[in-house]
């Protein structure tokens, strides 16, 4: 009997280590609905509270029409705020798309991966929102207004900001090399080919 108690003992654990991996990776894969925005349908929703955990994206190329970004403010449920450069872009092409999450979990670092646009068919995304933190990569801009008013910026979505606020708006954007930290992005389609998720232990994020 106590062999049979000894060997039964490490499947025990192993399934409760599982089972509060599960319980912690629930909400965060609830959340990272956001992230992975499977084809979402209709216009651009209406703001959300943020989860308080901003994400990386990359990507080798974003090329996109219809540009506007200027200042807000994303709020997290606990009414924490943070300040972020509004973008809002109508039309997205988002080349070797990589969306990445660092989640703290009950059995350490997780790492939500997801990579979507691989080849000539890139991922695309309507109505696109985003409450950037960080952006980096080579940019170009077409028909580039710097310093219009918030309340003026009309090339993107109908979104614009408050009136006096620093805006800036262009026809269209490239942006190669993109790496980017954002609180969230908003979409009214996001069309992910040839998507790919997967569950990650420890730290593998885009960059």
């Amino acid at each position: 009997m106590a062999a049979e108690t000894q060997t039964e003992a490490p499947r025990a654990s192993g399934g409760t280590a599982w089972k509060r991996f599960a319980l912690a990776l629930i909400p965060a894969l609830g959340a990272a609905g956001i992230l992975v925005g499977l084809t979402a349908q209709g216009a651009v929703a209406s703001s959300f509270a943020v989860s308080g955990q901003s994400f990386k994206v990359s990507a080798d190329q974003l090329k996109g029409t219809g540009f506007a970004q200027f200042g807000d403010v994303a709020t997290s449920g606990d009414g924490t705020e943070h300040p972020v450069a509004l973008s809002v872009i109508d039309d997205v092409e988002l080349h070797n798309l990589c969306q990445s999450v660092l989640m703290d979990t009950a059995v350490g670092k997780v790492t939500l991966l997801v990579k979507a646009g691989q080849g000539d068919q890139p991922a695309t995304a309507e109505n696109m929102v985003i409450d950037l933190k960080q952006l980096s990569g080579d940019a170009t801009f077409t028909q580039m207004q710097i310093g219009r008013d918030a309340a003026t910026v009309e090339n993107a979505s109908g979104e614009t900001g408050e009136s006096g606020a620093f805006g800036q708006q262009a026809d269209t954007i490239t942006i190669n090399g993109l790496r980017q930290t954002a609180w969230s992005v908003n979409a009214g389609t996001f069309k992910l080919t040839g998507l790919h998720l997967s569950v990650k232990p420890g730290d593998h994020e885009c960059y």
